[in-house]
């Protein structure tokens, strides 16, 4: 195998072990800590049930926040990997997040990334007669909340430490993510599909289910 550093954030219990994988996940870093963590397990949706069960982090998986920045060198990857994890920063978070990723890549890098497609929910909710299309609407994009807010400390742990939930911050479709790439540096943006990136290394760790209503894109750190 290559020593060509592959890295992946973001990526839950989807981590192949070829890849240096990150989550920021606060249960990563609690099941981590000595003693305490080995009695916490994390909240993990199964199936196409989506029921949740306590699971563990698997042990390769590091904790470490792309916003803030990996401890991964400058201009060091060959890959990055970020599958279902940008709707979730801010529009802020995303554009540091964009910025670390252009670092730690090597001049020729590979960065594909996925994220829900804004345009097609956009497109179903337009041409939708149902009475309750704007539900649905916000239901898929998960830019709101079926559920009864909770306030106070108790809730917020329950929240951090406990909950499957991860609400979207913003959304995005093709356009839009083209413009940030090519203003962080990225050139080469092309729409991308399952396995067909011409650095093979990407089929370990892509499933064809998260491209199913989603913007992926590749785009390369220029030489």
């Amino acid at each position: 195998m290559s020593n060509s550093l592959y890295v992946q954030y973001g990526c839950g219990f989807c981590a192949p072990e070829s890849w240096l994988n990150f989550d920021s996940a606060l249960t990563v870093w609690i099941e981590r800590l000595p003693l305490i963590g080995r009695f916490y397990s994390s909240p993990k949706a199964i199936g196409e049930s989506q029921q949740v069960k306590r699971c563990r982090f698997p042990e390769h998986i590091r904790y470490g926040d792309i916003v803030r920045g990996l401890p991964v060198s400058e201009n060091s990857c060959s890959g990055v990997y970020a599958c279902h994890i940008l709707e979730h920063l801010s529009l802020e978070e995303f554009r540091l997040a964009l910025l670390n990723t252009f670092k730690v890549l090597k001049p020729g890098g590979i960065f594909r990334l996925i994220v829900p497609d804004l345009e097609i929910a956009a497109k179903n909710y337009l041409s939708s007669d149902s009475p309750t299309a704007s539900i649905e609407f916000l239901k898929s994009t998960i830019l709101g909340t079926t559920k009864k807010r909770s306030i106070g400390l108790k809730s917020f742990l329950k929240n951090a430490l406990g909950s499957n939930y991860v609400p979207h911050l913003w959304m995005w479709d093709y356009k839009a993510l083209r413009q940030e790439l090519l203003t962080v540096g990225f050139s080469d943006i092309r729409p991308a599909h399952f396995n067909d990136s011409e650095d093979k290394r990407f089929s370990e760790v892509e499933e064809k289910y998260r491209f199913v209503d989603a913007v992926a894109i590749q785009a390369k750190k220029s030489v």
